[in-house]
């Protein structure tokens, strides 16, 4: 589907799944990717905190991060909304981590079965 660099003429089709994609990214693409997300990490919300308000509670962004969007009002329901958020998201890395397990231990892929 295209070259992951022109400079290496490596293409994204000779990049195997897995870990073992790791060590065939070029050093200069992950530089790009971790620049990329320190530009974000840095510059994102830049200036819009506030002490008063809890965390992730930017006055910029309402529900789902959406920009402009309208917030939960209702406490309640704001509490419920952001203990599933962090509940999925734990469940995600469980995921992830149980994956990359795999992955280490077998040799064997998610992309392989």
């Amino acid at each position: 589907p295209g070259l992951l660099s022109k400079a290496e003429n490596l293409a994204f089709a000779d990049i195997p799944n897995g870990l073992k994609a790791y060590s065939y990214i070029p050093l200069i693409g992950w530089t790009q990717i971790l620049a990329f997300v320190g530009v974000i990490e840095v510059y994102n919300l830049a200036g819009v905190s506030d002490d008063s308000r809890t965390p992730g509670d930017s006055p910029l962004f309402g529900a789902f991060g959406i920009p402009g969007a309208a917030g939960i009002s209702d406490p309640e329901k704001r509490t419920k909304s952001l203990n599933a958020e962090l509940n999925n998201g734990r469940l995600a890395m469980m995921a992830i981590i149980g994956m990359l397990f795999q992955d280490g231990l077998t040799g064997s892929d998610w992309g392989d079965w």
